[in-house]
């Protein structure tokens, strides 16, 4: 499952670099650190929802979409809460940036699907 996602978590590192570089050139510091924190949640959840499936065996239909729910629940919760923390602690936070560098990365995680196992 790992050599699935890889291609994909390496497009997030990517993607989270460029959009912190554009931040930071168009917002300063503050830019730069709130598009890597954005980019670093979506790419954090993601890990744990690539960990959880991978580490269920499931013996039926039923239990592989138990484990696919509970991974994405998971991952679910792991964006938004540290989003809001974020959001709430983060005085100089550059929310577009932020916001920004976040959906990106969720929008690459979902390309996953396109990837094939050889």
């Amino acid at each position: 499952m790992w050599q699935v996602f890889r291609p994909v978590i390496g497009l997030q590192i990517g993607c989270t670099a460029a959009v912190s570089l554009l931040s930071a050139w168009l917002a300063g510091a503050h830019g730069a650190i709130s598009a890597a924190l954005g980019g670093s949640i979506g790419i954090i959840a993601g890990l744990v929802f690539v960990g959880l499936a991978a580490r269920s065996k499931p013996k039926s239909a039923g239990e592989a979409l138990y484990a696919a729910l509970r991974a994405e629940a998971v991952k679910v919760v792991l964006m938004i809460v540290p989003l809001w923390i974020v959001l709430a602690t983060y005085r100089n936070v550059v929310a577009i940036g932020l916001i920004g560098a976040f959906i990106a990365t969720v929008l690459i995680f979902t390309m996953a699907v396109w990837v094939r196992e050889k």
